[in-house]
């Protein structure tokens, strides 16, 4: 299956455990060095109650299976995590352009400062760097960065 053959959606409280558990496989491939400050139990939970019920949560999902998963919160892009087989193959280009369609005034986000193929992607896509922080604000206490992206006037 290709990226082109993946339904973007809503998701629906049905998708919250599966959404949850590719962010959870995402997480440890892409921040190997980096503490998870929540259990799976934790994250999970987060996901049924929080996440997919009170935000903008839009899920990828291939045949039967979600495979990457987008939340954003007003302007605020808040997560954006593939399955790691599914990366380098457009579905993240796929996720931003809906980011973009629901948010044309602009985004804002915050990815860790080790996440150099998430900061390459995001600087692709017109992000901008406009603040590092020591990581003292996030739950993981790693050092992190704000990117923000306004759309092109012409």
């Amino acid at each position: 299956m290709t990226s082109d053959e993946v339904v973007l959606r809503r998701a629906g409280s049905a998708d919250a455990r599966a959404a949850a558990d590719v962010w959870l496989r995402s997480y440890t491939a892409a921040l190997p060095t980096v503490r998870c400050a929540h259990d799976e139990a934790d994250v999970r939970d987060w996901f049924a109650r929080v996440l997919v019920p009170q935000y903008d949560t839009w899920v990828a999902v291939a045949g039967n299976n979600v495979v990457g998963l987008l939340v954003l919160s007003g302007a605020e892009l808040k997560q954006l995590y593939l399955e790691p087989e599914w990366r380098g193959q457009g579905l993240g280009d796929r996720f931003m352009a809906l980011a973009k369609s629901r948010q044309p005034d602009g985004l804002s986000l915050w990815t860790f400062q080790v996440n150099a193929p998430a900061r390459r992607f995001y600087q692709r896509h017109g992000f901008v760097e406009v603040e590092r922080t020591d990581g003292q604000r996030n739950d993981e206490r790693e050092p992190d960065v704000r990117y923000v992206w306004r759309p092109q006037t012409t």
